[in-house]
């Protein structure tokens, strides 16, 4: 393949992910899954192929998709059992689907994932437990795993009130993990206290995950987008974005224009400019910016942001874009504690879909900004 410079940067990254494939389509995702990272790039081709008029970046995400909805809407792989907020990402790709099907298959699907969400353990004050396995423990990472689709959810089907249950969780999560003195929010919280990574006293965790930050800033500006203009709470879900905000720029790296993995350490020993927590920022930054839910200004710090991801951490191939610089994973369990050093010596990798599916939403949103 010759680099087509003439093309736009999404396009570009969303041709990478095809080529990526072999001729059936079905061989960019090892884990054989419905899984949150697939479901994630699934969404950003889809929205590549409606941006750009392109058919085959949205049959891309439909066979992909149909490989696990049943014609019953049952979802292979899918345990609902698990109350896994994970496994409800790659529903959202379904509401694009709805009228695609004759058998409601995926009208059915989306009900069975609702489900599971009505019937998720929950804190005492109402919050979603991340995982079955995990319990009172609530994780940035489920905000975006599950807010948007339920917001989505209710819009579609005229459940007004799961608009609340949508503004309880972006509220609790942030009111339990925001750390007054640096605006920035920890990676989890255990409300039991019990996790060898909680606070003794406030049951966080004992830092600012870059990615974790990410995923909670992609979830409030995916799931305002689809609240009506006069529910209570909005007003104050799109304040508590624009003060987190104010924060992350505040610990914005000047020359990079990048975000390190542990967001307030600067270049202490270990620590890096992250591709995966970049590229969220750059894209509910200007998401943000776009749906006016941010004032002008931060278009500044979105720009700085995509120049830094273009300039430092992307390249292009013949083969295609690469990217550099991702996280390969972290979490928090017994042997994942949550220290500065946990989270400097996990994986560093290039190309991972875990890098690549927010950095094709953070350049169709830059493209998207007037």
């Amino acid at each position: 393949m010759q680099v087509q410079t003439q093309l736009s940067w999404s396009e570009r990254i969303a041709a990478t992910i095809m080529q990526q494939c072999n001729e059936d389509g079905f061989h960019a995702f090892p884990s054989g899954r419905w899984a949150y990272v697939e479901g994630m790039t699934l969404m950003a081709m889809a929205r590549t192929g409606e941006e750009y008029g392109k058919q085959e970046y949205i049959d891309f995400m439909k066979r992909h998709m149909d490989l696990y909805v049943h014609p019953d809407g049952s979802i292979g792989t899918y345990s609902l059992e698990e109350y896994n907020l994970d496994q409800i990402n790659q529903g959202k790709n379904l509401f694009a689907l709805l009228d695609d099907a004759k058998d409601g298959r995926y009208a059915e699907a989306a009900h069975l994932l609702a489900a599971q969400l009505a019937g998720q353990p929950r804190t005492s004050e109402g919050g979603f437990w991340h995982k079955k396995i995990y319990p009172f423990q609530m994780w940035l990472d489920g905000l975006y795993m599950s807010s948007p689709f339920l917001s989505q959810y209710a819009k579609t089907f005229q459940r007004p009130e799961l608009f609340d249950e949508v503004a309880h969780q972006i509220l609790l999560v942030e009111r339990q993990t925001r750390d007054p003195r640096t605006g920035l929010l920890y990676h989890g919280w255990d409300e039991s206290k019990e996790q060898i990574w909680a606070d003794s006293l406030t049951g966080c965790s004992p830092h600012f995950w870059s990615r974790a930050m990410g995923w909670y800033a992609m979830a409030i500006v995916d799931s305002v987008e689809h609240f009506p203009l006069n529910h209570p709470k909005r007003g104050t879900i799109i304040g508590i974005f624009e003060r987190m905000c104010n924060a992350l720029v505040r610990v914005q790296e000047q020359e990079s224009g990048l975000w390190f993995q542990v967001l307030d350490q600067g270049f202490r020993k270990g620590n890096y400019l992250e591709a995966s927590g970049s590229s969220m920022f750059v894209y509910a930054l200007a998401k943000g910016v776009r749906l006016r839910y941010l004032e002008p200004h931060f278009r500044t710090a979105a720009e700085k942001g995509w120049q830094g991801l273009t300039s430092k951490l992307m390249e292009e191939t013949t083969e295609g874009v690469r990217l550099n610089g991702i996280c390969h994973g972290a979490g928090l369990s017994l042997d994942r504690d949550g220290s500065y050093g946990y989270y400097v010596s996990e994986a560093i990798v290039s190309d991972s879909f875990m890098g690549v599916a927010p950095l094709l939403l953070a350049a169709l949103e830059m493209e998207r900004l007037p």
